[in-house]
Formats: C-alpha cells, structure tokens, sequence
C-alpha cells in the first residue's frame, strides 16, 4: 500500500444478513459498492449468508485507522458488544 493509499479517506463498515442473522464487519472507500458485490458476486463466507444489509458504516480518515479499528470490532467475536457498537452504546 502506497502512502496515498493510506492517506485517503476509508470506512470501516458492517453488514447484517437477514436470512442468517450473522454479522460481517470490513473496510473499504466504497462501502455500497462492497455491499453490492457481497450480494452478488462473491463466493467466501459472505455468499452463504445472503441477502445483507449495510446496518453500520463510519468513515476515517486513512485506510491504516480503518484497518485498526476493523481489527478492533472482529477481535470481539460478541454480538452484544458488535449490537452495542452499531446502536453508539459501545466506543472503539
């Protein structure tokens, strides 16, 4: 990753599927564009579990503290604390 790539705006984002009731958290500059593609063309976990709702998405200022914070929400592994973090009663 270049620096400009690490210096341009990213999103950390959360997906709920709703047949499956499970969580899907990722970072990307274009979140709907992801959502799109993880209802239609992917074929890894998120392909089993469609169709998904973005439910959560906040927006930072590099790719590296979208990556940290990423890493941050999927070191959880809770429900609660991910139901928590999307509703704002649960901080990074």
């Amino acid at each position: 990753m270049s620096a400009e790539e690490a210096a341009e705006p990213c999103y950390l984002y959360i997906l709920h599927s709703v047949c499956g009731d499970r969580y899907y958290t990722g970072i990307s500059s274009d979140p709907e564009r992801r959502l799109v593609f993880h209802n239609s063309r992917e074929r890894g976990f998120t392909s089993r579990y469609r169709p998904w709702k973005l439910v959560f998405m906040r927006q930072y200022a590099s790719r590296l503290s979208a990556r940290k914070a990423e890493i941050t929400v999927k070191s959880w592994k809770s429900r609660v604390m991910i139901e928590n973090f999307i509703s704002g009663t649960e901080e990074l």
